[in-house]
């Protein structure tokens, strides 16, 4: 398998953007977690990181021009079901099983990675005329 230069961009602003997100994820919850419940931390996050992500990928990978908040919209699209799940799966191995959020974190980024290129190459980013 041969991978485009578009999918290496986006694998090495993807490393840079699961750094950054996790270190987000992790540095709020050491920050913040005695003051706010895991949810709200994954809630502000999500938040943090997916404009971190949206950034990197309209500008490094994908490379559209113009429709930012319409683009920034639905990559808030993509990642809400992921969010979702991960801030539920976050709830579910911090709370009520007692894994370290450092683990946590790091299953919850593993579960994204393709998922997200599928929805920000075909939906996000997709250029018109491309099916």
């Amino acid at each position: 398998m041969q991978l485009s230069r578009e999918k290496v961009c986006y694998l090495m602003a993807g490393g840079f953007n699961t750094l950054v997100g996790y270190s987000i994820g992790v540095g709020l919850y050491k920050a913040l977690g005695s003051n706010l419940s895991i949810v709200w931390i994954g809630v502000i996050s999500n938040i943090l990181s997916i404009t971190v992500s949206f950034l990197s990928y309209k500008t490094l990978v994908f490379k559209t021009k113009g429709m930012w908040l319409t683009e920034y919209m639905k990559s808030y699209i993509v990642y809400g079901g992921i969010a979702v799940i991960g801030i539920f799966c976050l709830w579910v191995f911090v709370d009520k099983m007692k894994i370290s959020i450092w683990l946590a974190q790091a299953l919850i980024i593993g579960m994204t990675v393709i998922i997200s290129y599928v929805g920000h190459s075909r939906f996000t980013f997709r250029r018109r005329g491309t099916p």
